[in-house]
């Protein structure tokens, strides 16, 4: 698909800190999942004082207004955990997604604990209550391993670059000199080929390995970049952003890019969104992805806060059939909503690009 036009409109800041000292440092990158009964509920990333980070549980109320109901997950376990003054822990960057082949929701988020980021699961029935799986195994199947985020999974089965039948999730693996100082190692990351920058990449579970044991859908089998940062925008990364839809092109998912500008002999990033559009039954074909931002830092909200000049989008709902809300987290601090309408399937790929 070389055209594929979207409409992207903003629809304001929705949920920043209450104060209290659980929320301190911000609240922002939230998942989103309908529970069984139809309501709303929301995960943001919840930050206290020492970047301590708690998965937050909030429902819907009258408009856009949302109930705090507690914490989804709480730092508790050993690749969660860190002492303090180590710069930070916990539970971070959380994205849901209901798998009906599994009778579950999954919620992959970033474990921070002593070893580095890593991608960690947990599974509900309820869309409430929360049963960490674990994280996952790179290690088994030889796969790269190491500090590794912006888990997101598909909905569906898919067919892997194998052609294995598989449960499929997004994944970022970083490199050790982003981890150690992210804007002194931005020199050094650009003047890697982009195949060898943090890229955006698909992992696999075969779906007989789960069927006989849950646990092995923390071991995936097959991963390949799909994301690499080699376009016009999004020079130094790529991370998965909201769960993919199914749309009548595709999977359907906005995806977070960074660029890095140098300022005064200093490096400033920018988080932009773009769009992707994957082949519905072997994802690592990418079949439109944005020549352009579709949603860049423009509302203050998005340029100033902990982080400044920040779109991260997370959460995804369905609101009819060629229209989604977006929530994305605004500069580190907050979240936001935006609206998408897709272009009529029947036109999609005639009209103007994204």
């Amino acid at each position: 698909m070389a055209r594929f036009e979207a409409t992207v409109s903003r629809l304001g800041t929705v949920l920043e800190s209450d104060g209290s000292p659980a929320e301190a440092e911000g609240v922002l990158n939230p998942a989103c999942a309908r529970a069984p009964g139809g309501e709303l509920l929301l995960y943001p990333r919840v930050v206290a004082a020492g970047n301590v980070s708690r998965v937050g549980l909030l429902r819907a109320g009258d408009g856009v207004r949302f109930e705090r109901l507690g914490f989804a997950l709480e730092p508790e376990k050993p690749y969660e955990m860190r002492p303090p003054g180590c710069g930070g822990m916990g539970c971070e960057d959380p994205r849901v997604t209901y798998v009906p082949a599994l009778e579950r929701y999954v919620m992959v988020y970033t474990g921070f604990g002593p070893l580095g980021p890593r991608v960690v699961f947990a599974l509900s029935t309820d869309a409430y209550h929360w049963e960490r799986l674990g994280p996952v195994d790179f290690k088994t199947h030889a796969l790269a391993s190491g500090d590794d985020k912006d888990g997101v999974f598909f909905p569906e089965p898919v067919r892997s670059p194998a052609g294995v039948l598989s449960f499929a999730f997004f994944h970022r693996p970083m490199k050790a000199l982003s981890t150690l100082d992210g804007h002194a190692a931005i020199p050094q990351l650009l003047e890697l080929p982009p195949s060898e920058r943090e890229s955006t990449c698909i992992a696999y579970i075969p779906v007989d390995a789960v069927r006989a044991d849950i646990r092995n859908l923390l071991v995936p089998h097959e991963s390949l970049i799909v994301l690499a940062p080699d376009g016009p925008w999004g020079r130094l990364k790529t991370g998965g952003g909201t769960p993919p839809v199914r749309v009548a092109e595709g999977w359907f998912s906005l995806y977070h890019a960074v660029d890095a500008v140098e300022i005064d002999g200093r490096y400033a990033m920018t988080y932009s969104a773009g769009i992707v559009i994957l082949d519905i039954d072997r994802p690592h074909i990418v079949r439109y992805r944005s020549p352009v931002p579709v949603l860049s830092p423009e509302h203050p909200d998005e340029m100033h806060g902990v982080v400044n000049n920040v779109v991260f989008p997370t959460g995804i709902d369905v609101r009819g059939e060629r229209n989604l809300d977006i929530y994305y987290g605004m500069a580190d601090a907050r979240i936001g909503r935006a609206a998408i309408a897709l272009p009529p399937a029947a036109v999609a790929g005639k009209t103007a690009a994204a």
